[in-house]
């Protein structure tokens, strides 16, 4: 089968565009044995680049450009990379961006070239004012989970401290993290993707990769905040919703034996379309 005419978008035939219109799929990753997963399990909460490939097929060509404004160990950037697009991944801790550099290095063939992404290491917020404008056909990116990353309990014992690694975002000035009001923290994310529209070509997506979470007794439905917060700003107008299914995290036993507390095992792609304006 060959790519419609009239398909401007991506370069799937019809079956495969079908396919991925399907609100649910199985996150698959790496596999803890995989030599490239390295990199990604030195970050708290890393999303494989072979999950998100699905996500950049269908919302570039290649040479298209990829934004991830909140960049992590690089993943939006090697996905990017080895589809033929262009990119430019923006993270503040240093410590992560370090990795980033080395990963893509690392793992990249050989005869992919490095002028396919560009790496920054700082705040989006003072990195965004220096993008270009009109450049970008995808926005994919998951941006901090608040602070919940700080508290240490038995997941974040047994899966992250004791095996050497971060369990946290880190501690750099700026980190989104730290705002202590969940509301102020949506509310500057919320600023940062409306900011953020200058860069991305009208009638481009974005993809924005994020997880509910219970902090002490409360359930806080993130995906919902931050999709209602963003549609209220006028800039990006909300198409869908994937949910991702982690079939391969551990249980563990919360709550028992006295209270239902939910294994999360699965986040939210939220796909919104900037709106054009004249």
């Amino acid at each position: 089968m060959t790519v419609h005419p009239k398909n401007k978008l991506n370069d799937l035939t019809a079956s495969e565009w079908v396919a991925r219109t399907v609100s649910v799929f199985v996150q698959k990753g790496l596999g803890s044995e995989s030599g490239n997963a390295y990199f990604e399990k030195l970050h708290p909460a890393p999303f494989s680049f072979t999950d998100i490939t699905r996500f950049i097929e269908f919302f570039t060509k290649p040479g298209g450009y990829v934004l991830d404004p909140f960049g992590g160990v690089g993943s939006s950037s090697k996905a990017a990379s080895l589809l033929g697009r262009r990119s430019t991944s923006v993270e503040i801790n240093p410590y992560f961006a370090d990795f980033a550099k080395q990963r893509l290095e690392k793992e990249l063939p050989t005869n992919i070239s490095k002028g396919l992404y560009k790496l920054i290491c700082g705040d989006i917020r003072d990195v965004a004012k220096r993008l270009p404008v009109n450049e970008y056909n995808l926005l994919l990116t998951s941006p901090p989970y608040w602070g919940i990353l700080d508290k240490i309990d038995h997941k974040a014992r047994q899966e992250r401290l004791n095996k050497g690694v971060m369990h946290n975002y880190g501690h750099s000035d700026g980190d989104l993290s730290k705002i202590a009001d969940y509301e102020l923290f949506v509310d500057e994310l919320a600023s940062i993707f409306a900011k953020l529209s200058r860069a991305m070509k009208n009638s481009s997506h974005a993809v924005i990769i994020v997880g509910d979470f219970r902090h002490k007794s409360k359930y806080y439905m993130f995906h919902s905040d931050l999709a209602t917060k963003l549609e209220q700003a006028g800039i990006w107008s909300l198409k869908g919703i994937k949910i991702m299914y982690q079939k391969h995290k551990r249980v563990f036993p919360y709550g028992y034996p006295y209270s239902y507390v939910p294994n999360l095992h699965h986040q939210y792609a939220l796909i919104f379309q900037k709106k054009d304006h004249e």
